[in-house]
């Protein structure tokens, strides 16, 4: 079952669709948007050029130090009188993007929330407790808007305080819980102290989001939960979270829905669109926003299309699960590491829990990696011979090894009860991303 037939659309009736759209969204960033009339010139491209989808690589990229650039409302395609809500990025690497939204806009995504979770299993009939939080990140009143859209009751808690939520999730029978992957095993590690055993609890599913994550880290949230845990991506300057969603049916990839947002990846490197299943960065352009109408944004985030319908019956695209961000790439002494591709290994073992730290630092023109990973408290066993395991598993992908590798206590490594986890401490340099 479906919340819009649109998911079920044949492959031509959803490019017949996205051509129009397209070609409108064009038409109304170049008449509505000095920056992409400029673009577009630059280009040479006119809105008249644009009569598929075929015609989308002809369209210059939009980047987030555009964004910045045209901060704070340069990208605005509509009168500040039409604009019925602003959000923004953190501004933690700088300037922050604002992003807006007309009437018709917040609609867009209250449907495409609403079909995000339907897809995830929710129902009208559940209760969702909202951990993202609420503000100017586009994750708390995203989730808000959706849960009430689709006509569950919806929790407003927010991020942190973490008792209370446990107190929700037991008195309030909660069904559905949205938050960080971190903030979900941060969760589940106040449960168990509280002496609660997730399976008495009613929550089945949580979708989990705003974070790269690997398939291990699930594996470690489902277990530690009881849960079903699916994947969740949306980018405010798309128009939040309900982008794409996992259908709880499959779980094999996020349907995108391509009737609002038109994917394509890309060599991160030439900028050359690649072929489908070809794992690059995801590029999007948005097909129905009036206040903020975006060409071909690079989102840095690394990951795959498949055209292929699901075994649920959805034909719409789906994208991979995003394994790292094209600009969190760390090269340590010649060699490409992605974080996630740290995690992945360090969560293959059941000695270690799901937490862990990546130090980078230069000495005499060298680079060095230190990774910190917290012992299972259930482990026992030789942390020596468990250290050696870990460098020699890590160098056997990564084709570089740890300087160092030190394997502390259970509850070490900070925690994150509200916002994005910090994974990595870049000291090169003396600077911190």
């Amino acid at each position: 079952m479906v919340y819009d037939e649109i998911e079920r659309a044949s492959r031509e009736e959803l490019a017949d669709l996205q051509s129009d759209r397209l070609a409108w969204t064009v038409k109304r960033a170049y008449e509505d948007v000095p920056f992409y009339r400029d673009a577009l010139d630059d280009a040479d491209v006119t809105p008249d050029d644009i009569e598929s989808v075929a015609d989308v690589d002809r369209l210059p990229f939009t980047t987030k130090e555009d964004f910045r650039d045209q901060y704070p409302d340069g990208l605005f395609a509509v009168p500040r009188a039409e604009v019925v809500r602003v959000h923004a990025s953190s501004g933690t690497t700088g300037t922050p993007k604002i992003v807006a939204y007309t009437d018709a806009d917040l609609a867009t995504w209250r449907e495409v929330m609403a079909r995000s979770l339907h897809a995830a299993g929710v129902r009208p009939e559940d209760t969702l407790q909202n951990a993202y939080g609420y503000g100017l990140f586009t994750g708390g009143l995203g989730f808000h808007d959706g849960g009430e859209e689709l006509g569950t009751t919806v929790i407003p808690i927010g991020g942190g305080n973490t008792d209370r939520q446990v107190d929700f999730l037991a008195d309030l029978g909660s069904d559905v819980l949205a938050c960080t992957p971190s903030y979900s095993l941060y969760l589940a590690e106040a449960i168990e102290a509280r002496g609660v055993d997730p399976a008495d609890l009613d929550l089945s599913v949580v979708t989990i989001g705003a974070e790269p994550f690997t398939d291990p880290m699930r594996a470690e949230i489902e277990a530690a939960l009881d849960v079903t845990a699916i994947d969740v991506y949306g980018l405010s300057e798309i128009i939040g979270p309900g982008v794409s969603i996992e259908c709880a049916d499959a779980q094999d990839g996020l349907h995108l829905w391509e009737d609002h947002f038109l994917p394509e990846v890309i060599d991160p490197e030439t900028g050359d669109v690649l072929d489908e299943g070809e794992e690059g960065e995801l590029v999007l352009t948005t097909l129905t926003k009036e206040a903020l109408p975006v060409l071909r944004y690079r989102t840095g985030d690394i990951t795959s299309l498949n055209y292929d319908e699901c075994d649920c019956g959805r034909t719409c695209v789906r994208m991979g699960n995003v394994t790292g961000r094209a600009d969190d790439l760390l090269i340590v002494r010649g060699a490409n590491v992605y974080p996630s591709q740290i995690e992945a290994v360090v969560l293959e073992s059941d000695a270690v829990a799901p937490h862990y730290r990546i130090d980078l630092r230069r000495e005499e023109a060298l680079d060095t990696m230190d990774l910190t990973v917290e012992c299972h408290d259930e482990f026992d066993g030789d942390t020596e011979e468990l250290r050696e395991r870990l460098r020699d598993r890590i160098e056997s992908v990564l084709a570089v090894s740890p300087d160092s590798i030190d394997l502390v206590s259970p509850g070490t490594i900070e925690r994150t009860t509200a916002g994005k986890v910090k994974r990595v401490y870049d000291h090169r340099d003396d600077r911190e991303n």
